[in-house]
């Protein structure tokens, strides 16, 4: 049986609206979660995306996903912002679709608001392992495996 979530889903950016259906959020975070959660999902544009990332990371640009993790247990509680012009471009290169890499993208931010991180070599294999691993149980190709 998979945790409770409680999610706060909010589109500042609202061009993928359709694609990021509730019940699909729900079911990529819950995939990865380990224990209850109450997350924000934040959808930005690439302004909003370039200032957090910059303010907080120190990188003046916008990435795919921030991760800001507050608590670990006994329950999950994190803020996971996506910026949605870069997931459509890093989607179009890749070549899959806008769900396949939000898909992954959640995930991913899911594990990093549970303490996971790719710091190191064997800090990433272990996550993309998982990512993988967990991927799969969506119908999702595996992100690493490309070439």
């Amino acid at each position: 049986m998979k945790p409770d979530l409680q999610l706060s889903l909010q589109f500042a950016d609202a061009r993928h609206r359709g694609v990021l259906a509730r019940h699909r959020v729900v079911r990529f975070i819950r995939t990865a979660l380990e224990a209850p959660g109450r997350i924000a999902v934040r959808i930005v544009d690439e302004d909003e995306g370039r200032e957090l990332n910059r303010g907080y990371r120190g990188k003046d640009y916008a990435t795919n996903v921030l991760t800001f993790d507050y608590e670990h247990e006994p329950e999950v509680v994190a803020d996971l912002v996506l910026c949605a012009p870069v997931v459509e471009r890093e989607a179009a290169e890749q070549g899959i679709t806008l769900e396949a890499h939000y898909a992954h993208l959640l995930v991913h931010g899911t594990l990093h608001a549970q303490g996971w991180d790719h710091e190191d070599d064997e800090e990433a294999e272990a996550m993309e392992a998982r990512e993988s691993e967990l991927l799969a149980t969506l119908g999702v190709a595996d992100p690493y495996a490309r070439g």
